[in-house]
């Protein structure tokens, strides 16, 4: 044995030695979490083993525990999770062809390899163990995060993340708070910073038109850039003007009572708009920017996933490149900005988030609560749609078991 080995090995046996509970007669096993004398291989899980409807929605006690695979990564256990839109449709197989590039960009598995899939974008929870090379974060750190599609998700006990894809959490928020807010927020961020080029130091005065402003993005989109500065409108149905304005927004248009183009046209140009709404907005709503300013259209609802599940990852791509090229260059011409938004996972913009959250300018926006027991239960409640805010299940409750 050399001396490598020896060393090695010493240093287990003295980890179990000191581990109360924990003797070398015990069998081996996959892993032992650092901050527990209990060899853990499995938890609970809401998984699904095939796309479909909320009947493909299965609760089971012996998910896979994540495991520590690259040196930068972190395991969390999971206090709070946050539903999206994304998570119905990833039940239904939305993006299943990108999804799976993505996951394996060699092609070696087998198609279904994602499953059994745990679904859920939104995590708030505490670090049970970090990689050798996480220095920024230590365990029991109460953290938050926006986890990307292709990793699985947070409808479980524990999840894996990359420690550049987590952030420390709002100290003035509960956990079932602070799993209302990543995911919304990150997407915001990247099309508002990101593609729209806005900041804090630069957005004062600014108007902004965010295009179904009810929904997750759009009211963390209306309490960011009210915190910068700007001027915000907002379409929305009749009932939730109140709430839109008590989040900050300046001027409410109501969808329900006619086409919303013909009031927002009475209205001094924009220098950006959001676009949560998708359909024919694209018809009229650039026609509401200033032009030959550098104002901006920037759409969240884009074909890219819908044309690599239909056409493949390879002719999915170049046709919505072609796609995207062809408005861009047609509005540039028009002299305004026309442009994709997507979300992107970044701890970097949750911790301005974060910092934002504790000075009071955002606050969380939870429409309903979940027990663990009752996953299938908010997936009916997202996917009813029009939200006023997040939908939020519980995993785990406090944090003195940690």
């Amino acid at each position: 044995m050399t001396s490598l080995r020896r060393l090695v090995h010493s240093r287990v046996l003295l980890h179990l030695s000191e581990s109360p509970g924990v003797h070398s007669s015990l069998p081996r096993c996959g892993r032992l979490l650092s901050t527990s004398s209990r060899c853990r291989t499995v938890m609970p899980a809401w998984v699904i083993d095939k796309y479909g409807s909320n009947e493909v929605l299965r609760f089971t006690k012996n998910a896979s525990f994540p495991i520590i695979n690259y040196p930068n990564e972190v395991i969390v256990k999971v206090f709070a999770a946050g539903l999206n839109p994304i998570d119905v449709a990833m039940r239904g197989g939305y993006g299943a062809a990108t999804l799976s590039m993505k996951r394996d960009p060699l092609n070696i598995k087998q198609s279904g390899s994602e499953f059994p899939l745990v679904l859920g974008r939104d995590v708030s929870g505490v670090i049970m163990e970090c990689g050798l090379d996480v220095k920024y974060f230590r365990e029991r750190d109460e953290v938050w995060a926006a986890i990307p599609p292709w990793k699985q998700g947070s409808l479980a006990e524990f999840v894996v993340l990359s420690a550049n894809e987590v952030s420390h959490k709002p100290k003035c928020l509960s956990h079932i708070e602070a799993a209302a807010i990543p995911y919304v927020a990150t997407t915001a961020w990247s099309a508002l910073v990101n593609t729209g080029g806005l900041r804090k130091d630069n957005c004062a005065n600014k108007r902004i038109l965010i295009l179904g402003g009810s929904g997750g993005v759009g009211t963390f989109a209306v309490q960011m850039v009210k915190a910068w500065g700007a001027h915000v409108t907002v379409t929305c149905s009749q009932n939730a003007e109140r709430f839109l304005r008590g989040l900050g927004a300046d001027h409410v248009v109501d969808y329900t009572a006619g086409p919303v183009e013909e009031p927002l046209s009475a209205l001094e140009k924009f220098d950006l708009i959001l676009d949560n709404v998708g359909g024919d907005t694209e018809r009229w709503a650039l026609k509401l920017l200033k032009p030959w300013s550098g104002s901006k259209y920037v759409t969240l609802v884009t074909p890219f996933m819908q044309n690599t599940d239909r056409l493949g990852v390879a002719d999915g791509m170049m046709q919505t490149a072609a796609t995207v090229a062809s408005k861009a260059l047609k509005h540039l011409m028009k002299g305004v900005h026309y442009r994709w938004g997507f979300f992107a996972p970044s701890g970097s913009a949750l911790d301005e988030i974060r910092d934002m959250v504790d000075a009071k300018q955002i606050r969380p926006v939870v429409e309903e609560t979940f027990s663990f027991s009752h996953v299938p239960q908010a997936f009916e409640k997202v996917e009813k749609g029009h939200a006023r805010g997040k939908t939020v299940v519980q995993i785990s409750k406090g944090g003195d078991d940690v």
